[in-house]
């Protein structure tokens, strides 16, 4: 298993649940607290922990020590960027095996 794998596991991962999918639309406005991503949520700050925990190994969020509070913010976008190539190449992949399989079905008697 190379480290593009376990990238994109990570980051595959991260966005399979919607709570953490919510915290990264939340941090796309702009940095919070634990605290202030806790809140909406529904979550305890120990829950909020775990997902952001879940983002920050996967590279999706950074957090940082501002005073007594713990600050997070949106990562650099190389996790996302190399997932979004995964994705476009087997799309491509897909789209021209669908391509083959309806020139063939065109062709069939």
């Amino acid at each position: 298993m190379g480290a593009l794998s376990r990238t994109l596991d990570a980051t595959f991962f991260a966005l399979s649940d919607p709570k953490r999918r919510g915290i990264l639309d939340r941090l796309g406005r702009g940095p919070a607290t634990l605290s202030q991503l806790a809140g909406p949520s529904g979550l305890t700050l120990n829950g909020i922990k775990k997902h952001v925990g879940i983002l920050e190994l996967a590279g999706l969020v950074e957090t940082e020590k501002v005073g007594r509070v713990r600050e997070c913010r949106l990562g650099p976008a190389t996790t996302l960027g190399e997932a979004g190539e995964w994705i476009e190449a087997h799309r491509r992949a897909w789209e021209g095996r669908l391509d083959r399989f309806g020139r063939f079905v065109e062709r069939a008697p």
